[in-house]
């Protein structure tokens, strides 16, 4: 049968305009999809109520070669109904991926696979398959791209036509990103290379300057983006046999890199047509096309118009917009820049304005912690509630434990210990029935043991990385594991209700992260925190997070905290080790106060033994501070607080 030979993709569907199909991020897939000519998938458009009659959907605009069918929302999987839209599922039903970068990348990945002819596909994730790879809540690229530009198109289109409306915030920046420089892994290749490229041009134009004086200054202005375009389109032609590459001349190669100069946008991330032009360009077509009865937003976008009318040329690129629907503006010829829009660029590069200088600030830990010691405010741990509780690990199948993996024996037993710590407090708090979402499961050490040793519970796995989360499906296949579902992706696409959160070792802000999905949730969890050097502010946290530590410290101080809780590691002095486990218990107090605000009372422990990681901590929630109980007639009645559900569940172990 057909369906069980293919991976599904869900999409969303609200509404239709023209050639536009909403959400964006439906109309962004199927561009996609039309233009790696993939009919691998099954496509499902989800209807926004419950019957099917919600929509009336117009079958112009949607690409006629893919097989297309609507379906209502209650019909989605399960393992879909937990994660945000665009969502793949495959066959098997229990490995989905979500979120339109995940979504994306998957499918230019399955398009190659189906046929290894299609290289200039797979050139779409770019240098070392890495295009839009990082999370949105790490990368400003990835976020513009797969959220900010998207959302703030689509808010655009949703006003009326005859209303005039300034140029969104998202659009202006993707226009000061295409005025930077380009860097790319060979930068310095391609850099002497213009060099000479310039100095040719220049003979070459001097010995015509007699003749084509009126065109000389034309063709100079014209002239320095011309290597650019042309790596960009021996890119894309994906040449077989290999160009015989000219050696510089000496004084070329003897030039300083400050020297050199800089090389300018063809595409979106530099200078190769990749996996962001495609998600860029169906929000920038339906942007201008709004926008053509207002002329004054296309001249104010002299970069983006030429990148758009740049795509265009891409071989399949019309061919795809075709299959969509997509009417693209008669071409407006070149807008040239004007000296407010270059400085209006050049202020695109500089680095963001520095906090004012805290002119009270000592550098290094020590002031810090003595700062906030003098306002009461020291790290304690609160006594581990199960310390000698372990699992017997000779009797547990292979594939169970971590050590089956290509971890030294020494790594695996400490693993174990890790291990020991999660399973102990999770299995206090599970009750059958329950639902836990091991977050950031990498290849799944906690999730299995935990799908293997609660088997009435149900297990997710989230994870970003799928090399990670197919080994852990891997894993779970050798047990006959039927507990246990897996998710790529990052943690803001899953949605699902839960009744507690693990995560062994979160790196960075993904912890706080962990901590924010919990608390939404009305969830417990037990998170163990990691890499606290890679702690900053982002757009969704800002550091710190409590209000007692807000009083007493700058976010400066908090960073050197945060930076010194790294210096944990075994090779390190004793003495610098035993500041490094300070600073990281005033971090995570930080964390476990934050919550408060949201009425919940966590605690900070440490493993047992603290040898088994440098990384040793774990914040233990629980439940909420105050647990509540519907009645009959919904009314809530207090029950108990977390600290008597503490002593309860945790008293004996």
């Amino acid at each position: 049968m057909k369906g069980l030979t293919e991976d599904h993709l869900y999409l969303d569907y609200f509404n239709q305009n023209a050639d536009c199909v909403f959400p964006l991020h439906t109309s962004i897939s199927l561009f996609l999809l039309s233009y790696c000519d993939c009919k691998t998938f099954r496509v499902f458009l989800v209807l926004p109520g419950e019957t099917a009659s919600d929509a009336q959907p117009k079958d112009k605009v949607f690409p006629k070669d893919l097989d297309i069918c609507f379906i209502k929302r209650c019909q989605l999987p399960l393992v879909v109904q937990s994660c945000c839209l665009p969502a793949v599922v495959e066959k098997n039903g229990r490995f989905c991926r979500a979120g339109l970068a995940v979504v994306l990348r998957h499918i230019v990945q399955k398009t190659y696979e189906a046929d290894p002819s299609k290289e200039d596909i797979l050139e779409l994730l770019g240098f070392k398959k890495t295009c839009l790879k990082a999370c949105a809540e790490v990368s400003e690229w990835t976020r513009l791209c797969e959220i900010s530009i998207p959302q703030a198109v689509q808010n655009f289109l949703s006003v009326s036509l005859d209303k005039v409306q300034s140029i969104p915030e998202e659009v202006l920046q993707f226009e000061k990103k295409l005025g930077e420089p380009v860097r790319v892994h060979n930068d310095d290749k391609i850099r002497r290379q213009k060099v000479q490229q310039q100095k040719t041009f220049v003979k070459e134009a001097c010995k015509a300057v007699s003749s084509q004086e009126g065109r000389l200054a034309e063709n100079l202005e014209s002239s320095p983006a011309e290597l650019e375009l042309s790596l960009a389109l021996s890119k894309l032609t994906v040449q077989k046999t290999p160009v015989a590459a000219k050696r510089e001349p000496s004084h070329i190669r003897k030039m300083k890199t400050s020297e050199l100069p800089l090389l300018e946008h063809v595409f979106a991330e530099g200078l190769y047509f990749t996996l962001a032009d495609v998600v860029l360009f169906p929000c920038i077509h339906h942007f201008l096309g709004f926008s053509k009865k207002h002329q004054e937003n296309l001249f104010r976008l002299p970069l983006i118009s030429s990148w758009f009318q740049r795509v265009q040329e891409v071989p399949g690129i019309k061919r795809a917009a075709a299959k969509c629907n997509m009417q693209f503006l008669p071409h407006q010829g070149s807008v040239s820049l004007s000296d407010e829009h270059m400085q209006f660029i050049c202020t695109a590069s500089d680095e963001p304005e520095e906090e004012h200088e805290d002119t009270s600030f000592i550098g290094g830990p020590r002031p810090t912690m003595t700062k906030l010691m003098k306002s009461g405010i020291e790290a304690t741990f609160s006594p581990h509630p199960c310390p000698s509780w372990a699992l017997d690990w000779d009797s547990l199948p292979a594939a169970v434990n971590p050590g089956e993996g290509k971890m030294s024996s020494d790594r695996a037993f400490r693993k174990q210990q890790q291990l020991n710590n999660m399973v102990a407090l999770v299995k206090k708090l599970a009750k059958p029935g329950d639902k836990i979402v091991d977050f950031c499961s990498g290849g799944g050490h906690v999730g299995i043991v935990l799908a293997h040793v609660l088997p009435s519970c149900q297990i997710i796995l989230v994870e970003n990385k799928e090399l990670s989360l197919t080994r852990a499906e891997e894993r779970s296949s050798v047990l006959g594991l039927d507990n246990i579902w897996f998710i790529q992706a990052n943690m803001d696409y899953f949605k699902g209700n839960f009744n507690i959160g693990v995560a062994l070792h979160a790196c960075g802000v993904a912890t706080d992260m962990v901590i924010e999905r919990c608390v939404k949730a009305h969830a417990a969890f037990v998170i163990s925190p990691c890499c606290y050097g890679f702690i900053q502010n982002t757009a969704k946290f800002a550091f710190p997070q409590s209000r007692q530590f807000k009083e007493v410290l700058s976010y400066k101080e908090h960073m050197i905290l945060c930076r010194f809780a790294d210096q944990t590691a075994v090779q390190l002095p004793p003495e610098r080790r035993q500041i490094g486990k300070h600073c990281m218990g005033l971090v995570d107090l930080d964390r476990a106060w934050g919550v408060e605000k949201c009425n919940y009372s966590a605690q900070v422990i440490s493993m047992e033994p603290e040898t088994c990681s440098p990384k040793n901590n774990l914040i233990l929630l629980p439940s909420p501070f105050c647990i509540w109980k519907h009645l009959h007639f919904g009314t809530p009645c207090l029950l108990i607080s977390s600290r008597q559900l503490h002593c309860t569940l945790f008293g004996a172990c």
